[in-house]
């Protein structure tokens, strides 16, 4: 048996006993492969494109970006990791479960926030083919141009992240914030 097998098991086993009605959990699915140990020099560039993305960004706004696209994404393993992360760096619970319903929840965030969480959506999900131009608008009246093209590249590098974690079924749970840093 693996450490990663035992690992599992035993977060299984905890995760079973820890129902609050007394009722058992779901079984932790296993990941489809280890692309990190398969593709090492794709995981060794997305580490440094990831720092070269966030250079320049403020640390709570790039976490509310990965957050937000992770949630559209649907990417668990990413979600356990940016949330804990962003808690970890002192964002607040309330914030972090607003971001999905920002839209009704606005008065949680300042302009620029909302600005880049809008923009977040629009490159995450090109539904339309392309970013509407009120949406980039009003981004680029927040963030200066090389801002903008930093909070581009986070979008886009979290966006990339998340197929990886969505394709080979990572699994979440295990993360422990600043793991990864």
């Amino acid at each position: 048996m693996s450490a990663q097998t035992t690992t599992t098991t035993t977060r299984t086993d905890t995760a079973d006993t820890a129902a609050a009605d007394g009722s058992a959990r779901a079984p932790e699915h296993a990941p489809r492969l280890s692309w990190t140990e398969c593709a090492p020099e794709v995981y060794k560039a997305m580490i440094r494109l990831d720092a070269a993305a966030r250079r320049g960004l403020d640390p709570a706004l790039y976490e509310l970006v990965k957050i937000r696209a992770s949630q559209l994404n649907h990417c668990a393993f990413c979600l356990d990791m940016h949330t804990k992360d962003a808690l970890a760096a002192g964002e607040s619970v309330e914030r972090i479960v607003q971001l999905g319903a920002w839209e009704e929840s606005r008065h949680f965030y300042t302009e620029k926030e909302l600005a880049a969480i809008e923009l977040t959506e629009a490159i995450t999900v090109l539904t339309d083919g392309f970013v509407p131009d009120e949406v980039y608008e009003r981004a680029a009246r927040h963030f200066e141009e090389t801002e903008l093209a930093q909070l581009i590249a986070a979008i886009t590098v979290i966006n990339a992240w998340n197929r990886f974690g969505v394709s080979t079924r990572m699994v979440p749970g295990h993360y422990q914030p600043g793991q990864h840093a």
